[in-house]
């Protein structure tokens, strides 16, 4: 069942947002019915714009993270621009910024400044490191953090370190930011007061190494790179078939490895060897456990291989690329797909995940850049001649 009222109907975020962190917060405040107002540099935008060329023309990062938004341009370091950004925060529920390090403050929207002015505003800064500290200055970009936080050193082979294949740092601050505005909302509805978000990137991407921080605690040996294989628990990941197929499957307990052994390798005995009785166990024999499975398999296709690994309950998965991902049969049948509109004509955009079943995803068009400037100052009560005056400035 859906509905036309979506939970974020009538909130209105403004955004001065670039790259992905920011940007990814915002669309998904814009999937649940908010009005993002995102402010870009007149002229050039958003610089994700540029990243690639690959989606008609337009850049991949950006048709990922912008639709459903308005685009107002703005030169907010112009005189102009304050009174601007004034009307605008008058009318804010949310304000969200993601600019270098010190500049929102610089531009007199520290949240110390805006809540004596807009006390029900919530104000969220995404930053690398933080607003303290001794890496407060520091620029930040998603590798930077994977590397800071550590996610470098147990990611890829044993020879190489390897980075995320997506921007995995940038979409944890932006989850971070998405769901914590989201508890401040639920709290200025209780108190009136808004309140201030600030996500570091460093930080949000340490909760996430939480487990192999712990792995190594007390001066522990860490995790080691692995590949595309679990580094703690064995056998997880991937194993090459007779036709030369990589099959990717996973046990998690001693019940899945004597189920593995007898149905699976069609070798029960080796439930029951010592040498592989524990999964710390089976970890530290994965070179000779990698051959006797694979040698087991040796006389399989991967379709067969998958076929065993079913029947006998044991989870598997195929090695998909991304264009397998965009044909994958699962997603067809539960009609993920969907047709958004943008400068370059109709788009595919995939349904966010998991909203509640009473909630019908808001999936507007990408913006053009400052495609809504004049729609939005004359809403803010900016006449006609005004409006001139402020392009032949350039001020937006």
């Amino acid at each position: 069942m859906t509905t036309a009222i979506r939970p974020l109907d009538g909130v209105t975020v403004v955004s001065l947002e670039h790259a992905i962190a920011a940007p990814f917060c915002t669309r998904q405040l814009a999937d649940l019915g908010a009005r993002v107002i995102k402010i870009e540099r007149p002229g050039s935008g958003d610089f994700a714009r540029g990243y690639d060329e690959r989606v008609k023309g337009l850049a991949s990062h950006f048709v990922w993270t912008n639709r459903s938004k308005e685009s107002l341009t703005l030169d907010v370091k112009h005189v102009e621009a304050n009174g601007v950004l004034t009307r605008l925060l008058e009318r804010a529920d949310v304000l969200v910024q993601n600019l270098a390090p010190g500049a929102a403050a610089r531009l007199g929207l520290s949240f110390e400044t805006l809540h004596e002015r807009y006390p029900r505003l919530i104000v969220c800064d995404i930053s690398g490191y933080g607003d303290s500290g001794p890496y407060r200055d520091k620029k930040a970009y998603d590798l930077l953090i994977q590397s800071e936080s550590g996610f470098l050193s147990v990611t890829g082979t044993p020879d190489e370190p390897a980075k995320a294949g997506c921007s995995i740092a940038d979409i944890s601050a932006g989850m971070y930011a998405y769901s914590n505005i989201l508890a401040a909302l639920i709290q200025r509805g209780k108190t009136g007061e808004g309140s201030r978000v600030e996500v570091s990137m460093l930080e949000t991407m340490a909760e996430w190494m939480s487990y192999p921080l712990y792995y190594a605690y007390d001066g522990a040996s860490p995790p080691p790179r692995s590949g595309a294989a679990h580094a703690t628990i064995y056998p997880y990941g991937p194993f090459t078939a007779g036709d030369g197929k990589v099959v990717m499957l996973g046990l998690q307990n001693e019940r899945e490895w004597a189920v593995f052994c007898e149905k699976v390798l069609l070798q029960p005995e080796l439930s029951a060897d010592l040498r592989y009785a524990s999964s710390s166990k089976r970890t530290a024999a994965r070179g000779e456990l990698r051959a006797l499975i694979e040698r087991a398999f040796s006389g399989l296709n991967a379709e067969q291989v998958v076929a065993r690994l079913d029947a006998a309950g044991i989870a598997n998965a195929r090695v998909n690329d991304l264009h397998d991902l965009w044909q994958h049969e699962q997603l067809r049948a539960r009609a993920r797909w969907v047709e958004i509109e943008s400068p370059a004509g109709p788009l595919l955009a995939l349904l966010p995940p998991a909203l509640p079943d009473s909630v019908q995803a808001r999936m507007d068009a990408i913006p053009a850049l400052g495609q809504h400037t004049r729609s939005i100052l004359i809403e803010l009560g900016y006449t006609p001649d005004e409006i001139a005056r402020l392009q032949s400035a350039h001020a937006v």
